[in-house]
């Protein structure tokens, strides 16, 4: 059993790693800061392979795909990503063209040739981390929000394939509210509401897919957020979302 692990130099893919070495699965770890990946493999308890890779360059997402196409991958654990936040007529245009490569374009990449193998194989697991930004709009954190939303979306729509394939593959998207990662430094914010524990945010992410369950939301408070936004007018969710991202600005 193996694993393939993006962004599992930190946070919720470092965490995911752990829960799923303790049940038994082999895996290849990828994200750029490899000593980070290699202090990581001492604690693991299963085979360990690090590739060191910038998947914002998805030229590099191919590489990926055709250097381990023959491991026998049973997950695929598509968390690679990262945000940004400020003003759209003031933020970096190419950091955000970026996030775009990373975000989505890496994982449309790694999700199309897997999801092949997979379906010809008719077993195997997907589990793509968006987030409960998804759900919403985001001024001042416009296109991270739609970078998680495509990949909500996608993961949906890839469902239904599934099932009308009658396939063995499944496919999940996990949503999560603020975690306690490396994310707030990366996209220049601070969270006003509590985080949780990348540590329960993956093991809850990991027994919810091995259940076939499509939208894992951990904790209570986003699971309502998520209820609650299905009955609120749009332009009302834009007022509370902006005054949500701007408390959050440390400028």
């Amino acid at each position: 059993m193996k694993a393939l692990i993006t962004g599992a130099s930190s946070g919720i893919g470092r965490d995911i790693a752990r829960v799923l070495s303790k049940k038994g699965y082999d895996l290849i770890l990828v994200a750029r800061n490899k000593d980070a990946m290699e202090k990581l493999s001492k604690e693991l308890s299963t085979n360990t392979q690090i590739l060191s890779m910038d998947l914002s360059n998805s030229e590099n997402a191919i590489k990926l795909y055709e250097k381990i196409k023959n491991e026998d991958i049973n997950i695929l654990v598509n968390n690679a990503g990262f945000g940004l936040i400020g003003t759209f007529t003031k933020t970096d245009m190419n950091k955000e063209l970026s996030m775009i490569d990373l975000n989505v374009k890496t994982l449309q990449i790694l999700t199309k040739l897997f999801i092949k193998d997979f379906v010809k194989r008719d077993s195997g697991y997907i589990l793509n981390v968006s987030s409960a930004s998804a759900f919403e709009p985001g001024p001042l954190m416009a296109t991270y929000y739609s970078t998680k939303a495509y990949v909500y979306h996608l993961t949906l729509a890839l469902y239904e394939e599934l099932r009308k394939l009658k396939s063995n593959v499944h496919i999940s998207c996990l949503c999560p509210g603020p975690v306690e990662t490396n994310f707030n430094n990366v996209a220049n914010c601070q969270f006003r509401i509590k985080a949780l524990k990348s540590e329960y945010v993956a093991r809850y992410a990991i027994d919810k897919m091995f259940k076939n369950k499509l939208v894992i939301i951990p904790g209570f408070k986003i699971k309502l957020v998520y209820i609650f936004g299905r009955f609120v007018p749009n332009k009302l969710k834009l007022k509370i979302t902006y005054n949500i991202q701007y408390r959050k600005t440390k400028y």
